[in-house]
């Protein structure tokens, strides 16, 4: 039996800090599995209890120079006068500075050289080791190798400033790597600091404040106006508006009451609230959105895993190049060795491929933190590659582009002595014992409008075709024309053009009568969300070229929705293995570009079958955060668009970047190898490029 165990670490910035600690871990009798989450500064541990105790894995990390958090909180980087990186790339600089001053004052080569040389261990130190590290480890040639070799074969051609301006310069970027890492963890920072720390609670009559990780399932806990709710619940008392914008991105807060749930995160209104918990803080929908956008983050793309693969062949022969420069033009054509030797170790910085590799994923974790932040998950690199190439979006009617509750459109009376308000109670009467949609539709309506429903006994549901009661002595039909026409054998004859005329509408119409005459017409109708129509008009601004809508309804409804809402193509009458054809003959017809949008439970099949699966209102809903590849929290269509254009300006600066890099490194080469550009020139535009290339993608944690 194995048990989990996830620490947050300090000082895991990079690759090689996560293989440090997978070689530290490694061979730990009684453990089973490491897995390291870079970008969140964690460490998942499955280990067995009867071998191995947490305290012992936390005594090896600390001992590598990764002492563990308390609790759950999110490492931040030292203070840089606490930084060892930070210091010894001052006193590198430092060094390079009191060696130049003294050459500037007619100084010796024997005095200055030792200083310059100083500077060069001191300020290489880290990176260095790191470079041997991965060397002997990992059998890698890495971009620290390269830098490596470069100062210390400027330094034997005794070009030792150059060598030690190349390590100090070099040695602030990978100083600054923490703090920019810091950066990109902003935004899971941000999620965390949005449940409380503690929470009031209610036991054995009393209100104890207890840390939110010792909240049990079935607690009952006490929300204060201003104050967070701590984990996802029920209101058991109370009324209050709650900012749900932190957990959905929704930003009108939503009124709720007793036997409303609750999200974790949420920010209360004005009113006090008692809750009792359903889920631990460790299960709750805060908890389970910060999970997810870490593993996320942790997940790269094609072009993430291309860079990756490219940059492990890539520096091994940009070493290999560098050596064919030194040496065969001094050998082939008897060129000067020190021109050619200078030439190369400019060359291997130039061509190192440091904002290359980097372009891709600081972006990348950029965006999956900012559209978590808005309400938007993304399961991964590869996904907001996909959403960035949608070009045909297909939605659910119910519950996507509707909001899955029918709602009484129309009480129409045929009957002269019949008012409004005793049709409508009659039907809402006959109804109260259904449990179907339309006759909860009618019982809403019956309770906003204040019509009280009459006693009725003898309920009977009529399958298919509505429900019969008895009322005052008579039976009261509420249902289909069908039941009427077909079953009683009432001539329809006079209200068949009303009725077209309603259904035309999309709307489901309902006859209420006796055996002998009907009352009136009642039409219920599921109506489309408020901005669905906006929605649609954005993602076709976006350049998607069908939105298209797939549901089980009847063509007709569907029809007038599609036409209500402007959208480009409808299929009805769909079972679930119907929509996961439709959305496969999209994909034939358009190209792997399919987007489909569901509720990620009636859906999964179509969901699955589409380029990428989108969930829409998978907020508390577990099924649905895990079916889809991208979660919208709230019931919001316009964070679809959203979506997409997030994905498509994380494209756009990912391109930015890699179009920079290129040009840089291709610059910084022709200079190299015809000797236009000297050794502090190359480093310079190295660096330069790459904390460009870093400020750019931090862009996308605008939102």
């Amino acid at each position: 039996m194995t048990e989990q165990l996830e620490l947050r670490v300090q000082n895991l910035d990079c690759e090689h800090d996560a293989a440090a600690i997978r070689r530290a871990l490694e061979g730990t009798p009684g453990l089973a599995q490491v897995t390291v989450y870079l970008k969140s500064a964690k460490v998942r541990i499955l280990y067995d209890p009867d071998v191995l105790q947490p305290q012992a894995i936390e005594e090896t990390l600390a001992a590598q120079g990764f002492p563990a958090q308390e609790g759950m909180a999110l490492a931040g980087p030292p203070k840089p006068w606490r930084n060892p990186k930070v210091l010894t790339s001052l006193a590198s600089g430092l060094l390079l500075l009191v060696g130049w001053l003294l050459g500037q004052a007619g100084a010796a080569e024997a005095v200055t050289l030792p200083i310059y040389v100083a500077a060069i261990l001191i300020g290489g130190y880290y990176f260095g080791r790191e470079a041997i590290e991965e060397l002997i480890y990992e059998r890698r040639i890495g971009i620290e190798l390269l830098m490596s070799i470069a100062a210390v074969v400027a330094a034997a051609m005794g070009q030792a400033a150059e060598g030690a301006m190349l390590v100090f310069l070099y040695s602030i970027s990978e100083a600054a790597e923490g703090y920019t890492e810091e950066k990109t963890r902003s935004a899971i920072k941000a999620l965390m600091d949005l449940a409380p720390k503690t929470a009031l609670v209610r036991r054995n009559g009393q209100e104890v404040e207890i840390p939110v990780e010792e909240l049990a399932v079935g607690d009952v806990f006490i929300v204060k106006p201003g104050q967070s709710i701590p984990t996802d619940g029920v209101i058991i008392d109370g009324h209050s508006s709650l900012n749900e914008a932190p957990v959905t991105g929704e930003s009108v807060p939503v009124e709720k009451g007793p036997g409303d749930p609750v999200f974790a995160g949420s920010i209360n209104g004005p009113g006090a609230l008692e809750v009792r918990a359903t889920k631990t803080f460790a299960d709750n929908t805060l908890s389970r959105i910060i999970q997810m956008v870490e593993e996320a983050q942790e997940r790269k793309g094609e072009s993430q895993r291309f860079i990756e693969r490219f940059g492990a062949r890539y520096s091994p022969a940009v070493l290999l190049v560098g050596v064919l420069i030194a040496v065969a033009p001094p050998l082939l054509l008897g060129a000067p060795w020190l021109v050619w030797l200078t030439r190369a170790t400019v060359f291997i910085v130039a061509a190192a491929p440091c904002a290359l590799v980097i372009s891709i994923p600081i972006t990348l974790v950029a965006t999956l933190g900012t559209g978590a932040r808005h309400g938007v998950l993304i399961k991964g690199g590869v996904y907001v590659e996909k959403l960035a190439q949608v070009r045909v979006v297909a939605l659910d009617k119910t519950g996507t582009l509707t909001t899955g509750q029918p709602e009484v459109t129309d009480v129409l009376v045929l009957a002269p002595d019949m008012p409004q308000e005793r049709l409508l109670a009659l039907a809402a009467g006959v109804e109260q014992r259904s449990e179907h949609p339309l006759a909860r539709a009618i019982l809403r309506h019956a309770e906003e409008t204040g019509v009280t429903p009459v006693p009725a006994q003898s309920f009977q549901a009529l399958t298919g075709v509505g429900a019969q009661a008895q009322v005052d002595g008579d039976r009261v039909y509420v249902g289909s024309p069908a039941l009427f026409a077909e079953q009683l054998g009432l001539d329809l004859s006079a209200v068949q053009a009303t009725i077209q005329e309603l259904q035309d509408q999309g709307k489901t119409v309902m006859v209420v009568g006796s055996s002998s005459q009907v009352w009136g017409l009642i039409a219920v109708r599921d109506r489309p969300r408020e901005n669905a129509r906006e929605a649609i008009q954005a993602l076709h601004r976006l350049g998607v070229e069908q939105v298209v809508m797939l549901t089980g309804d009847n063509p007709r409804t569907a029809q007038a929705i599609a036409q209500e809402l402007g959208l480009d193509q409808f299929f009805a009458g769909l079972k679930p293995e119907d929509k996961v054809a439709k959305v496969r003959e999209l994909k034939e017809r358009y190209g792997d570009v399919v987007a489909m949008v569901g509720d990620g439970v009636n859906d999964a099949p179509a969901l699955a079958e589409a380029t990428v699966g989108i969930a829409m209102g998978a907020a508390g809903t577990d099924v649905a955060l895990e079916t889809a590849d991208v979660a919208l929290m709230a019931d919001d269509l316009e964070k679809l668009a959203y979506a997409l254009e997030l994905a498509r300006r994380n494209q756009v600066i990912v391109r930015q970047n890699l179009a920079l890099a290129t040009v840089v490194i291709t610059a910084l080469v022709i200079g190299a190898v015809s000797g236009a550009f000297t050794l502090p020139v190359a480093v310079l535009g190295h660096e330069i490029s790459e904390f460009i290339v870093i400020g750019n993608g931090l862009r996308m944690l605008k939102g």
